[in-house]
């Protein structure tokens, strides 16, 4: 089974247009959106449009999940004051556009996806969130320590769990302890396809195969592939400048920060 996995559009329509003409080449089995489809652009309503349309399982992002409240926090947690501030306009915009239907939508998504596998006679577990387990604006940075992530999927025991929030992509194999027990865990960041944090503008997302021969034994057997893809970047960025956001968003997708 081939999974398409994409997170964090945050309201950039031309990246999620541009992310169905890419994803559609591949073939994918199934879609799961990780949310946060608004937030920082002009597009919320669209965005949710198309997601719905497509009847692609979501799960609530913490944008979705204050946007759908009608909230004045968007759960970011920035550090500093200029952040802030920047962040009080983006979410005061999204929420004068949105639609009534759309923020019901938003307010009944679920916190997590678990989808169970039966293979090789083992049980292996997926788990979709948005920012961790246990908190839906939880950042897990690749920097994290590994005993942290384990201790985190244990808990939650997920075998392979996937998330964004901090849009910046990576995976990590991690051994159990001790390691001839031989049950690897995968930490997968899938990435933003609408707002880039690792220094690529292009659009992110993942693509996971699961296949007859997986098993939480074979660290190789789960294949992981991050797909980059480009949009109208300019189309996205202007869009922001002629609107109340600031400028400093549209600079932001240019560079890919």
């Amino acid at each position: 089974m081939k999974i398409a996995l994409f997170s964090d559009i945050h309201s950039n329509l031309p990246a999620l247009e541009a992310f169905f003409k890419d994803v559609e080449d591949h073939q994918p089995d199934v879609l799961y959106c990780l949310g946060d489809l608004v937030g920082y652009n002009i597009w919320p309503n669209e965005v949710i449009d198309e997601i719905r349309k497509r009847r692609i399982p979501t799960i609530a992002g913490n944008y979705d999940f204050g946007i759908g409240r009608r909230s004045d926090d968007c759960g970011c947690a920035y550090k500093e004051e200029h952040e802030k501030e920047m962040g009080k306009i983006s979410i005061s915009f999204t929420n004068s556009l949105i639609k009534e239907d759309d923020r019901e939508y938003l307010r009944t998504l679920p916190a997590h996806l678990k989808i169970e596998f039966q293979l090789n006679n083992n049980k292996l577990n997926l788990l979709l969130v948005h920012g961790s387990p246990r908190k839906i604006n939880e950042y897990l940075f690749e920097e994290r320590e590994e005993n942290s992530l384990l201790r985190i999927m244990e808990k939650a025991d997920a075998d392979i769990l996937c998330f964004g929030h901090t849009h910046k992509p990576y995976h990590k194999i991690l051994p159990m302890v001790p390691v001839e027990n031989s049950h690897y865990r995968h930490a997968i960041n899938i990435g933003s396809i609408g707002k880039p944090k690792d220094g690529d503008p292009r659009g992110c997302y993942v693509l996971l195969t699961v296949n007859e021969k997986s098993s939480i034994a074979d660290k190789n057997s789960i294949g992981v592939e991050f797909m980059r893809f480009d949009y109208d970047i300019e189309k996205a960025a202007k869009a922001i400048e002629h609107s109340p956001l600031p400028d400093e968003y549209a600079e932001m997708l240019r560079k890919g920060l």
